[in-house]
């Protein structure tokens, strides 16, 4: 068995004393691991470093063994996010996302794709991180958990949306939703695609309301919970706000 194909490396881990079981995210052959021999050499470390885009080449004798890999580098994405902090969280968080939540080996070529956009989005302008936000909203519709917000769950309106149901990933509006409002998401207005209001707390609503259900994704497959990096990319874009705000 063997194939060729273009990769995102998602991660890399040590395996003996210079081997490493490396997975990508392919753009054919979905999430694919293999083991790649001199992969934690000195040599090799900045080719598997997460994000980078890759050739890769898999063989194995069966369908189901770990098989073997050898990648040749493509696109060096993460050295150019080296020295920018929050942007390189994110580019660690989202690809933890998807080794936590994609089935393994199955094909997801949108996904594959929207991933690339993200990378090259992160920490360009001043709206890169709404993208990111936008980008795990997609990555819900993309394993069924989407958000339908296109009106109110409860009276069928469209006006005045303010809420999300955790249960059902249902928009809701202020009046319907008042009486619930301390059991409701708070729905962030670029979801609509409306401006207004503190673009910070948006985006951390938006996180709210797309960790809640990445987190039912994640318990539904029964793969755990959140990976760490997400909560580390949240908890620096907080801190990162109280510093501007108080600067």
């Amino acid at each position: 068995m063997n194939w060729s194909d273009e990769g995102i490396v998602l991660s890399a881990r040590k395996h003996g004393e210079s081997a490493a079981i490396v997975t990508l995210f392919t753009r054919t052959n979905g999430r694919h691991s293999g083991l790649v021999h001199g992969g934690s050499g000195s040599r090799a470390r900045g080719v598997y470093q997460t994000g980078n885009l890759v050739s890769a080449d898999w063989r194995a004798r069966l369908s189901e063994h770990l098989g073997t890999m050898s990648c040749e580098l493509l696109r060096p994405y993460a050295a150019a996010l080296m020295t920018e902090r929050l942007p390189l969280l994110a580019l660690i968080s989202a690809g933890a996302l998807l080794e936590r939540l994609l089935p393994e080996r199955e094909p997801h070529p949108e996904t594959f794709d929207r991933f690339q956009a993200l990378i090259e989005s992160l920490g360009d302008g001043p709206h890169w991180v709404e993208g990111y936000v936008h980008w795990e909203r997609g990555l819900l519709d993309d394993l069924g958990y989407g958000l339908d917000l296109t009106a109110c769950a409860a009276t069928g309106t469209t006006d005045d949306l303010v809420y999300v149901s955790p249960r059902t990933g249902c928009a809701v509006s202020a009046v319907a939703g008042e009486p619930y409002r301390s059991k409701l998401l708070k729905l962030p207005g670029f979801f609509l695609g409306s401006a207004g209001g503190d673009a910070g707390d948006d985006i951390r609503d938006g996180l709210r309301v797309t960790g809640h259900f990445l987190a039912r994704c994640a318990k539904d497959a029964d793969t755990g919970e959140l990976p760490p990096a997400r909560a580390q990319f949240v908890d620096r874009l907080r801190r990162d706000a109280t510093i501007s705000r108080n600067s």
